[in-house]
């Protein structure tokens, strides 16, 4: 993508209204554009990394066996009235009225529309297990939205929703996504800690959220080191295995991990020194297991081999794909911008071309750009006539994992420069091999 052509907003000065690194450089960088309080628009490159990370999530969910589908925003109030949720949910959900005066609601998730879909295409425990879930956007009408997309009111989630005939099998389906989730952030550059945590409205008794590592982070963190040592995709963890992963994440889980309103000093102090570690966390994705408290009132029954109707188990699996662009720039950016992990980045390559109109410059950033597309890289050519302080700054600014800078100067030498953006540094390189560099990535 050409940056003369390209729809990229840059703000010189931060904005007075952000708070935090990822809010003041999403506006900055033009990646979103706020419409009201809590809304946004994602002009082009935010909404770049938003599909990258989105299909990151999707492949994972289907790694794991999970069926994607999609459900409405806009849900009947009578489900949930159903469940019981209707009136104790509370002001964070967005109550409408169609012009027939039917009680309709914004969704802030879909646990009654997923059990009504199943309950109707379901009979049999043959068709068991399945989840199945969606990503979509979601409201919540926040007292006090702030800090960008990082706690707004419409945002954009994976929910997923798992079906089993008992509690045992349920605790499996569990399983798989925690396994799903582990693995998921790990491909986006992230380590995310998984502690226990409260179910709140959705229900249950067995739930874990999974919080990023960030210095803005709204969570105090305290946790042994080896949640940092593990690679989840290197790991040879047969899914299907019911014990060998259940071994698996006890064996995980049985290290200290806690956010600060349930620390335990006394325990965390047992920990050797050197495997104590305290941080702030943004959480970024939560898991539920609450077995039959939708299906029951809301009659979701499967026929057993008993030929007895039963009320299946469920679970629920939740991802804030769109919280997470701004968990990744809190966790990863510098006094500079941002640093996009490679798997994320809207672009994998910025290329500087220092003097536009210069024939021999056009010429080499032009077969650079060329042959680095037709390679199947993403690349942002700046062919602006800007100035070189402000196209550094620019590329710097939005964080792009490589940068090509070509200039009058080093051609003569047959050199461009190419940099680094997460360690800094710069080599002088020919223009082939910058071009081999880049493509064997």
């Amino acid at each position: 993508m050409r940056l003369s052509k390209y729809f990229m907003p840059i703000l010189r000065h931060d904005p007075k209204e952000a708070e935090i690194v990822s809010h003041r450089l999403m506006l900055r960088t033009g990646m979103i554009r706020q419409e009201s309080a809590g809304i946004y628009s994602w002009l082009p490159l935010g909404h770049r990394v938003l599909r990258k990370i989105e299909q990151i999530v999707r492949e994972e969910q289907d790694r794991a066996g999970a069926i994607e589908v999609l459900m409405p925003t806009i849900q009947s109030a009578d489900l949930w009235r159903k469940s019981g949720r209707y009136d104790d949910y509370g002001k964070e959900m967005l109550r409408i009225t169609d012009r027939h005066d039917r009680d309709m609601l914004y969704g802030p998730t879909n646990e009654e529309m997923i059990t009504d879909i199943f309950k109707s295409g379901v009979q049999s425990y043959k068709d068991l297990p399945r989840n199945l879930y969606h990503i979509q956007w979601k409201f919540r009408d926040e007292v006090r939205p702030r800090f960008g997309i990082m706690r707004g009111r419409e945002f954009l989630m994976k929910d997923a929703y798992s079906f089993d005939m008992s509690a045992q099998a349920g605790r499996h389906s569990y399983n798989k996504m925690f396994l799903a989730y582990l693995r998921t952030f790990q491909r986006m550059g992230l380590t995310a800690i998984p502690m226990r945590a409260d179910t709140g409205p959705i229900g249950g008794d067995l739930s874990h959220e999974f919080l990023v590592l960030a210095n803005t982070g709204e969570s105090a963190v305290f946790f042994d080191r080896s949640y940092l040592e593990k690679n989840w995709n290197q790991e040879n963890i047969d899914q299907d295995d019911v014990d060998g992963l259940q071994s698996a994440i006890d064996g995980f889980t049985s290290h200290y991990a806690a956010t600060d309103e349930i620390h335990d000093p006394a325990e965390f102090e047992k920990l050797n020194d050197d495997q104590r570690v305290e941080g702030r966390g943004i959480e970024v994705g939560h898991i539920f297991f609450f077995g039959t408290k939708y299906s029951t009132p809301l009659e979701c029954l499967v026929q057993g081999p008993d030929g007895k109707a039963v009320p299946v188990h469920s679970g629920s699996y939740g991802i804030g794909v769109s919280r997470l662009v701004a968990g990744i720039i809190e966790a990863s950016h510098d006094d500079d911008g941002i640093i996009w992990p490679q798997a994320v980045a809207p672009f994998d390559v910025g290329l500087i071309n220092l003097k536009a109109g210069d024939a021999d410059t056009d010429a080499a950033c032009e077969k650079i750009y060329a042959e680095l597309s037709n390679a199947g890289l993403d690349v942002l050519y700046d062919d602006t006539d800007n100035r070189a302080g402000g196209k550094f700054a620019t590329m710097d600014m939005v964080g792009l994992p490589w940068q090509v800078i070509a200039g009058p100067r080093g051609l003569k030498e047959g050199q461009v420069e190419v940099k680094n953006r997460q360690t800094g540094e710069r080599k002088s390189v020919g223009l082939e091999e910058a071009i081999n560099q880049l493509t064997s990535l």
